[in-house]
């Protein structure tokens, strides 16, 4: 089942508002809901959704729309969530996505950080782990 190219410059938009104004990014969805799920090349590899863009600037607000609306959650989005478990449960199947740069080649513990309080156990953890295979 083909479906046509949303247009890139109403893509940009909706990346960009994602950022930080949760109204301009309802009013984009509801004028297009394949936004939920698309993203932007920015250039040399660097692909950001919507979502990625609420989760490393901490807005938790769009983010949890968005995955109601059907975004695909991602282990920065766990991070900046607080999803410890989610977080866990990906490095136990892929531990190198702890040094995966996340879009703008921002790390996942930023994302963690950005969480603030409600993700200080996903922060923590990273921390603990990050400092263990330094040690090694």
């Amino acid at each position: 089942m083909s479906q046509e190219a949303l247009d890139q410059e109403l893509v940009r938009a909706y990346v960009m508002a994602a950022h930080k104004d949760f109204e301009e990014v309802k009013a984009l969805v509801n004028l297009e809901p394949g936004l939920v799920n698309a993203v932007m090349n920015w250039g040399g590899d660097d692909w950001e959704s919507g979502l990625g863009a609420a989760a490393h600037t901490g807005n938790r607000d769009i983010a949890e729309w968005l995955l109601e609306r059907g975004a695909r959650m991602d282990i920065y989005t766990a991070a900046m969530l607080g999803e410890l478990e989610v977080v866990k449960s990906i490095l136990a199947v892929q531990p190198n996505a702890i040094n995966a740069p996340g879009p703008h080649g921002i790390p996942l513990i930023h994302h963690a950080r950005m969480g603030k309080e409600q993700a200080k156990d996903v922060y923590d953890y990273l921390q603990s782990i990050t400092k263990l295979e330094e040690v090694q």
